[in-house]
């Protein structure tokens, strides 16, 4: 029997009769999910949800498409999560005003649901996403508060056991902020290899997490099977992509592998002008603890914000150079990327005029030949070189070798037709590479995690981008800045991760590139269909 929202409340209401408190709501609706009308009530309950969470205002029209998708989704999760974490959301969505906005509605339901709080923190920089839904989903950044700061002291002092008095460790008796799996604490202790007090931060992994992220984890992979099975028209990437998601979600709780590779990224990043990477101090970092210099700076859309747009524009190119320029460029055969690039993770120190890049949980690595073919992948698109730029995609690409001929063929129709469809205005960019592996990746060409996640990068950046509001700031134009200025300090290391080769294909097709400009401007011209070359 199927309900209206109405019916559904009023019945809920009746069941939960004589229960005043939250407490005993929850637990009668713990019960109730436990129950023999369990499943059914899950899906009536579901349906509810969806209802005050309509795909309609949570998905922009740019991606109506999807509305489909995430309806299922959530219908899903409702069906599948836990009776003790699903109740008191239930009561919690019940209890919450007839008015309640459903942007504050989404927040309170994914709280304490660490995978799709990440997901939360992706999208809030997303600009197709309407302003007050992404303001909401903004405060997965900085504004989570499901943990008190007891839980954490206790955690650290048990954690640390004599290390505590060793480097007389003074831990702040508030919480300094909260992430989607970790907790942060100030301390200061006595650092044997300064002699100097220093201050310093704890990130804990919140005592909830665990077990509540192996159902997490569990939970995406069956939906990423469900989605799979019931949404075929997808293709392969939208398993692939949930897949991927799951394992970088997995190193979130993986502190050792964490620590590890701040260690590395210290060295990468450190060393670039303008730009910090927090210190690790192994003496106070354990499995469930990393220990951390204390990093001052404000949120980096918050900086120079009451001064003139101008003002702003630096932090827009360090920000490029940093996180894009400089690992696509370096010497380095595999080179880390920080791959949750979300604002909370970004300070700016004004005074100081450097950016500090926190939480190198979430990274990928891309080998020096990725970095060869997604560089000629651009310079080719910007030269309107359709045959070179397919030739960059397959060589990106997983399974090139025993791709169907037929596949082929349409990669490169479809490049073709992309490049063509661009105005002769318009200066392709990075941004344009990104969409057309979209478009590719839909059509079942798949790339691998790596690449995937870069995209992710650059577009959670050109949301970043656009909330700093800097005038005229060119990500491209950065890039390309970059190179010059490595080439001028080290002519040794031109082109980097280029080959002398890679420059002759670059040449030849730069010669070309007139030519294929005054086609595309006769054709214009003369009102022909444009070709696909």
């Amino acid at each position: 029997m199927n309900f209206t929202r109405e019916q559904l409340q009023a019945a809920v209401h009746t069941f939960l009769a004589g229960h005043e408190t939250s407490a005993e709501r929850i637990r009668a609706v713990e019960t109730a999910l436990r129950g023999p009308a369990g499943k059914a009530l899950r899906e009536e309950l579901g349906k509810w949800v969806v209802e005050v969470l309509p795909a309609e205002q949570v998905v922009p029209q740019v991606y109506k498409d999807w509305r489909p998708l995430v309806r299922d989704a959530m219908l899903f999760t409702v069906s599948r999560l836990s009776a003790a974490r699903l109740a008191p959301k239930l009561i919690e969505q019940l209890e919450l005003p007839a008015d309640t906005p459903p942007e504050t509605r989404l927040l309170h339901l994914i709280a304490k649901v660490p995978g799709l709080q990440k997901i939360g923190q992706v999208l809030a920089r997303n600009r197709h996403f309407h302003p007050s839904l992404r303001e909401a989903l903004s405060q997965l950044e900085n504004g989570i508060h499901d943990v008190e700061a007891a839980e954490i002291r206790a955690m650290v002092f048990d954690q640390l056991g004599p290390q505590v008095n060793k480097y007389a460790v003074e831990i702040e008796p508030e919480l300094m902020c909260e992430a989607s799996v970790s907790a942060v604490m100030r301390f200061t202790w006595l650092n044997p290899e300064t002699g100097q007090r220093e201050r310093g931060v704890f990130k804990v992994l919140k005592p909830y997490v665990p077990a509540c992220f192996r159902e997490d984890m569990a939970l995406l992979q069956e939906l990423t099977t469900f989605l799979a099975a019931k949404h075929p028209e997808y293709g392969s990437p939208l398993p692939e992509t949930l897949t991927g998601v799951r394992h970088l979600l997995e190193r979130e709780v993986d502190y050792p592998r964490e620590q590890r590779t701040l260690v590395e990224a210290r060295r990468t990043y450190g060393s670039l002008p303008g730009v910090r990477v927090p210190r690790l101090f192994k003496q106070l970092s354990t499995a469930r603890i990393t220990a951390l210099s204390e990093e001052n700076g404000v949120k980096v859309t918050a900086a120079f914000a009451h001064e003139p747009a101008e003002r702003r524009r630096p932090v827009a190119e360090q920000l490029v150079e940093t996180l894009i320029a400089a690992p696509i460029f370096a010497g380095g055969e595999n080179v880390v990327i920080h791959a949750d690039t979300h604002a909370g993770n970004l300070l700016y120190d004004e005074k100081r005029g450097e950016l500090v890049v926190l939480d190198w949980a979430l990274t990928e690595r891309l080998t020096r030949e990725q970095r060869r073919h997604i560089s000629l992948f651009g310079i080719l698109l910007v030269l309107r070189d359709a045959l070179g730029v397919c030739h960059e995609i397959e060589a990106l690409s997983l399974d090139s070798s025993s791709r169907p001929p037929a596949l082929t063929a349409f990669l490169r129709q479809h490049v073709a037709e992309f490049i063509e469809k661009m105005p002769l205005k318009h200066l392709p960019g990075s941004m344009d590479a990104m969409r057309l592996l979209d478009r590719l990746a839909l059509e079942g060409v798949r790339f691998p995690s790596s690449l995937l996640m870069f995209r992710k990068i650059l577009f959670t950046l050109d949301g970043i981008l656009h909330d700093i509001g800097a005038p005229n700031v060119h990500m491209d134009l950065i890039i390309a800045r970059h190179v010059a200025s490595r080439w001028a300090r080290h002519w040794m290391s031109i082109g980097s991760p280029l080959t002398l080769m890679d420059w002759v294909t670059v040449q030849s097709s730069a010669l070309l590139f007139g030519g294929r400009v005054w086609v595309k401007w006769a054709q214009s011209a003369l009102g022909a269909p444009a070709e696909a070359s």
